[in-house]
């Protein structure tokens, strides 16, 4: 038997539609260190989750306020700046207060799934509902907001049915979550490991300080670069401690004056460009179609990287034809290469894992036979507040190919940086792991989005099954 979907205005699923508060008394001179987090169309960035920095206004000021709050399961709409985003409201916090931009839906829990509407907002209709009133005159905005939100129409199976097409999606969303801060520990690993051992040098000051101390150099490291107290090392396995201890015998125990301050002994000072490879791109003609129709190629933009949450690079917006592959003279980079954006902004980092030619707003840098990809990201990450520093420009920032490679660059010992790579490597290759399953959930939750909320495809008896 085929279900029913019936017609319903936004108006009659309703039970509160408000928008946000107006005046002086939501200016940024009310925000406060701690209290109530305000929402605001920063914190809305495609995804269920809400990111981005929070502000804070008092209790009191929100109690004065109540009608603008949210809580669990309401809806929120900006109606000026980046509408057509929506965000469902978690419980994080016990309430939230919605900024002036926005306007909130809180649905009758005996018509309609909340979950189920803010799915029918991700959807095709629904952002085309959100934005068929906007004008994008200046700032993109919306006349008569809470009207225009009423009157969108929309289908509804019973609620049982709007639950089930809404945890088959909800579940794709949290696994896509799950594997993005899996992957961001990941990197957080990376960083944090680098950091020890290349910028503060923690191995080589735990042996100065044993020395002094007439304690036991090499254990010393042992602890700084495992975080074990000399007592669980004793605990480890037998493999595991002899390649601990043949990792920290490579750190040595002195550290010695250079340009840049104190280095280990035996590391050398030089520059990023006397130690890799950096090279530019350009772009092919846009108005030449030999170049773009059919492309076969990746081409990436530094636009590819600003929505990556794992700085891992996997397809691109655009692909070029072998004709306008040619017109770059850098060519196809290998796999591997480091990406970083070098304008508009300054800073975006990505691991290439596909052949890719690159656009002017980059400079790539090739790994070699000392400096792995992996090593090299971390680098880059490690240096981004100087990278930044040396661009200029009055239009944009940019950093110049010529700047970037003067930037001084510590060179350990060969070992040190092979012992690096090893530990990391395996890191970067879970998260490209988890990076390419979130590409696959991420291309099933939208193809499927649209037929489930259409009706085109509809559930079975069983929850969690689809009939074609």
């Amino acid at each position: 038997m085929i279900a029913v979907w019936n017609t319903y205005r936004i108006e009659d699923i309703a039970e509160k539609i408000t928008i946000g508060p107006f005046g002086s008394r939501m200016k940024s001179d009310a925000y406060v260190e701690s209290g109530v987090p305000v929402i605001r169309g920063t914190n809305l960035t495609g995804s269920k989750k809400f990111s981005g920095d929070w502000v804070f206004i008092t209790e009191k000021l929100a109690k004065q306020l109540e009608n603008c709050c949210v809580s669990n399961g309401d809806l929120v709409f900006p109606h000026r700046g980046s509408i057509g985003e929506v965000g469902l409201v978690d419980n994080q916090f016990p309430q939230y207060m919605m900024s002036s931009s926005l306007m909130k839906l809180r649905c009758n829990p005996n018509i309609a799934d909340s979950e189920f509407i803010y799915y029918f907002f991700k959807s095709h209709q629904g952002r085309y509902e959100l934005l068929k009133n906007a004008s994008q005159v200046g700032t993109p905005g919306i006349g008569q907001p809470l009207t225009s939100l009423k009157n969108i129409e929309i289908k509804l199976p019973s609620l049982g049915e709007q639950r089930k097409i809404a945890k088959i999606l909800s579940d794709l969303d949290e696994k896509i979550h799950l594997n993005n801060q899996i992957n961001q520990t990941l990197e957080s690993i990376a960083q944090a490991l680098f950091k020890s051992w290349f910028i503060d040098f923690d191995p080589v000051r735990a042996k100065i300080v044993a020395k002094l101390e007439g304690a036991d150099p090499e254990i010393a490291a042992m602890c700084a670069i495992s975080g074990k107290s000399e007592a669980e090392l004793k605990k480890m396995p037998d493999d595991d401690f002899t390649e601990l201890q043949a990792t920290a015998a490579l750190f040595p125990d002195e550290l010695v004056e250079s340009e840049l301050g104190e280095v280990p002994k035996g590391w050398e000072v030089s520059t990023v460009g006397e130690q890799v490879q950096t090279v530019g791109g350009g772009t092919p003609s846009t108005k030449n179609v030999d170049f773009w129709d059919d492309g076969i190629h990746y081409w990436t933009t530094p636009k590819d990287l600003s929505n990556l949450t794992d700085k891992i690079l996997l397809n691109t917006e655009r692909k070029i034809t072998d004709a306008g592959l040619k017109k770059i003279s850098s060519g196809l980079l290998p796999k591997d290469t480091v990406l970083m954006s070098s304008r508009a902004p300054v800073g975006y980092l990505a691991l290439s894992k596909i052949e890719v030619a690159i656009n002017q707003g980059y400079i790539a840098i090739l790994p070699n036979m000392k400096y792995s990809a992996e090593y090299l990201i971390q680098w880059c990450e490690a240096n981004m507040a100087e990278i930044k520093g040396r661009a200029s420009g009055t239009t944009f920032q940019e950093i110049s190919k010529k700047n970037f490679r003067e930037i001084s660059f510590v060179c350990p010992d060969d070992k040190v940086v092979v012992s690096y790579t090893k530990t990391v490597k395996t890191l970067y290759d879970e998260i490209t792991s988890k990076a390419k399953e979130n590409q696959s959930l991420i291309n099933l939750r939208d193809t499927l989005l649209p037929k489930l909320m259409s009706g085109e495809i509809s559930l079975n008896k069983n929850m969690g099954s689809i009939d074609d």
